[in-house]
């Protein structure tokens, strides 16, 4: 870099420490940057920059090619990927995590360079996107969030390394990945988990397929457990790149066996809501299986043990033949049953007791307690619906499971709930409910469930319209206060009752409950999932 440059570069980045925080964010003025503005001196994880023209090309420091090295010129890096010319333009940048090595490679009259190993990345695109309609929405019969968990043990070496990445790329090209289609990440498995990308960085197969080819092998130990437990939890979020309501998918390659503990991994992925395909190549021989802590590893970390979710190749050689029936497993939604939890497939409807014994102020506090309960859950056009129904010896449809699609919506409906005052008739409002609430549900995939809070005695029969939702379909939860009868609230509760009804003698004692008829709701989901 020559003298004259200098206080140009520090007025760039003098600048950039000025402006407002807001600078890059969407419809914003890109940040005006210098030539040699690295990217490591934009400390966001998106932003839009605009580089200077006329810029001495032979003069940047560049490393690695379509991820760069932080430490690169972002407008090298930009004329480099062909993202604008020398003339400058507008830039968008995107931070990406460290590399083991950055390639080097000639385009665009700029000379990148070769780094072993460099703390953090970045890559470059245009902020005017381009029109590729092929690109921008990809395969839409085949929407999925896919986290590719590669081996990079010592077990498996360098050379079969390289051909795992071959495989993958081609099941990466395959799937027709696209803004409407699958998104795909890579992490690689080895003494500790890395996240080479995220789901939110590449939107194209052609550059999907450049970031799989840049991964280095980093060797260790096969610690396959730690790194779907890594990216269960850490991997499916909204700031990486996750979208609502989409199938979320971890496919673990494992060459020979695991070295540590795969089944709580497992089940963390369950809870996450996360399907675990496991793609096991050249099976440990008899021989081997003494040294192997956990023969039935497959069973234990997949998302069902049917068969579905595990897939066998006997070796790295030949295997195009099996990109395609992985593909089309990876691409059939209706049995990523592991995506479905208590969380985000269940209708709720309270059943709330307006009567006049109830009182206004015990009645706000039903309303918190159903709010706790409510909030728990994923509220969606997709996901937990949620409904409520107040009760006196008439009845009132609060709000339906078809009004309200967001938490804060629902949340804030509950709160303005008017107390109505009146008489008790517990079994025509439980009718009332299934005829009308329910009812126009009976087309939707997730499981019904019915909480009834009441203070006393029901006027008319509770039995008979309970044992009719029962036989809809409906999990009745009882949860009765100070004069409830406890025979009406084990009528109208679904079986087993113990686990089923609640008492409580003060309305105040409402509140621990509300953790109760939580889990009791996961555990009735999932036993129905069985």
């Amino acid at each position: 870099m020559s003298a004259a440059w200098i206080p140009i570069l520090c007025l760039g980045v003098c600048l950039l420490l000025l402006l407002p925080q807001t600078a890059g964010s969407e419809g914003a003025v890109p940040i005006a940057i210098t030539c040699f503005t690295r990217g490591l001196d934009i400390r966001k994880e998106k932003a839009d920059v605009l580089c200077p023209g006329g810029c001495p090309l032979e003069e940047f420091s560049v490393f690695g090619n379509i991820v760069y090295a932080s430490v690169s010129s972002i407008c090298g890096a930009a004329i480099h990927r062909g993202v604008i010319s020398n003339s400058g333009g507008p830039v968008r940048i995107y931070s990406l995590p460290g590399r083991e090595n950055y390639s080097s490679v000639v385009a665009n009259g700029i000379q990148s360079q070769t780094l072993s190993r460099w703390s953090a990345s970045f890559t470059v695109t245009s902020k005017r996107l381009k029109k590729t309609p092929e690109k921008k929405t990809g395969n839409k019969d085949c929407k999925a969030d896919i986290a590719f968990l590669i081996d990079g043990s010592f077990n498996i070496g360098q050379r079969r390394f390289n051909l795992q990445k071959n495989f993958v790329g081609k099941v990466a090209l395959m799937l027709g990945i696209g803004t409407e289609g699958p998104h795909v990440g890579l992490v690689q498995a080895s003494e500790h988990p890395k996240i080479e990308f995220y789901l939110k960085n590449f939107t194209s197969a052609k550059d999907v397929l450049f970031a799989i080819k840049e991964v280095g092998f980093r060797g260790g130990n096969t610690n396959t457990g730690k790194a779907l437990k890594h990216t269960a939890q850490k991997f499916f979020t909204a700031d990486t790149g996750a979208r609502k309501g989409i199938p979320k998918v971890v496919v673990v390659f494992i060459d020979g066996w695991p070295s540590d503990d795969i089944e709580e991994a497992g089940i963390v992925a369950r809870e996450f809501g996360v399907n675990v395909f496991i793609v096991s190549v050249a099976k440990p021989i008899p021989e081997e299986l003494g040294m192997v802590p956990d023969v039935a590893f497959v069973d234990k970390a997949v998302c069902r043990s049917n068969g579905f979710f595990s897939y066998y190749m006997p070796n790295w050689f030949g295997t195009t033949k099996y990109v395609k029936p992985l593909v089309q497993k990876l691409c059939t939604h209706e049995q990523m049953v592991c995506s479905k939890t208590c969380y985000n497939s269940v209708n709720i409807a309270f059943l709330i007791d307006g009567s006049s014994s109830v009182g206004e102020s015990n009645f706000r506090l039903i309303l918190e307690f159903i709010s706790n309960i409510a909030k728990i859950f994923e509220i969606s056009d997709i996901g937990a619906k949620i409904a409520a129904v107040q009760f006196t010896y008439d009845q009132r449809t609060e709000f339906s499971f078809t009004d309200y699609s967001t938490k804060e919506n629902v949340l804030a409906v509950i709160r303005n709930i008017r107390y109505m005052s009146g008489g008790t008739a517990t079994g025509d409002a439980i009718s009332f409910t299934v005829r009308n609430v329910f009812g126009p549900m009976r087309d939707s995939p997730n499981k019904n469930f019915l909480v009834i809070v009441t203070d006393g005695q029901s006027y008319d029969d509770v039995r008979g319209p309970a044992a009719a939702a029962h036989d809809a379909g409906i999990t009745i939860f009882s949860v009765g206060v100070a004069w409830a009868p406890l025979d009406d609230l084990k009528d109208m509760a679904s079986k087993p009752k113990e686990s089923h009804v609640f008492f409580t003698r003060e309305f105040t004692g409402l509140e621990p409950i509300v953790s109760d008829v939580i889990r009791g709701i996961c555990r009735d989901f999932l036993e129905s999932q069985q």
